[in-house]
């Protein structure tokens, strides 16, 4: 796996700032000079190039234009905004409530035929139930301090459950037992929660497997990450959505999924690990 989730990102980032200090270059410039073209500080200039700063739209047109490269504006301002959509703080998604966050990965489910995931935290979205969905996310928009629209945001999230039953979607999840163990809600919400997990259980788009916690352990604990085919990969933070899209980073996060698989128990075993869950509450 990689150091950090948001590598993409800074790779990206980095990406833009390389092909920034070549037009520079190109145009025999020095730090100094572009700055004093551009109408900035040269602190600017070196934080740019350096990729400690991440450019405005602004900021990369007057650097083309000080360049003589306006040619080069439009491509680099795409690029630099593709970087700001591969991490993005919950902060600022959810700034006008949760709604609009589960309408768009209901969006990215739908379009996707296999989704593979690896909970360590809570169930899935799209395995939620209305009670537990409503726990879940009111927990988020008190943390958050959201606008307060968490049952449209819970409407949209339960719906999703509804491609469990499209044969053209497949859902493969691995989850920690732990998953199963920790109360969400009251136990009654979380106890609804387990018999709808032994519900979809059978159901042919469905791939469970949980990881028994006295499984000897090949791979550590993860933050939850979401694999859409073979093209995204998404990662929850605390603090932020990370979207992979590097080929590389992809599979290594595909490579994580198969080893954590090979540590979980399917069928009758998951069956078994739900069912004590469900009894230890009583």
């Amino acid at each position: 796996m990689s150091s950090s989730p948001s590598s993409s990102a800074q790779a990206a980032r980095e990406a833009v700032a390389v092909r920034l200090r070549e037009l520079m270059v190109e145009a025999g410039l020095k730090g100094h000079e572009l700055a004093a073209r551009c109408g900035w500080n040269a602190a600017k200039t070196s934080r740019i190039v350096n990729a400690r700063t991440q450019p405005s739209d602004a900021d990369i047109r007057a650097w083309c234009a000080a360049c003589a490269a306006d040619d080069q504006a439009d491509d680099l301002v795409a690029s630099a905004r593709a970087v700001e959509s591969m991490y993005v703080e919950w902060r600022r998604l959810q700034r006008n409530g949760l709604r609009r966050v589960q309408e768009d990965f209901h969006v990215l489910h739908r379009r996707s035929a296999l989704c593979r995931v690896y909970v360590s935290n809570v169930v899935p979205g799209f395995f939620q139930t209305a009670p537990y969905a409503t726990a879940v996310l009111g927990a988020v928009s008190r943390f958050w301090d959201t606008p307060d629209d968490v049952a449209e945001a819970v409407a949209s999230r339960v719906a999703r459950g509804r491609l469990l039953y499209e044969g053209r979607h497949r859902f493969a999840v691995v989850m920690e037992e732990w998953v199963l163990r920790s109360r969400i809600g009251d136990a009654e919400t979380m106890a609804g929660q387990l018999r709808h997990l032994l519900a979809v259980l059978p159901l042919a788009s469905v791939s469970l497997g949980v990881i028994p916690a006295e499984a000897p352990r090949a791979l550590w604990p993860m933050e939850a990450f979401y694999l859409y085919d073979d093209r995204r990969a998404v990662v929850e933070t605390l603090t932020a959505e990370v979207n992979v899209t590097q080929p590389r980073e992809i599979a290594d996060y595909a490579r994580a999924f198969a080893g954590l698989s090979r540590m979980a128990v399917y069928g009758e075993g998951a069956r078994a690990r739900i069912t004590e869950a469900l009894e230890a509450l009583g």
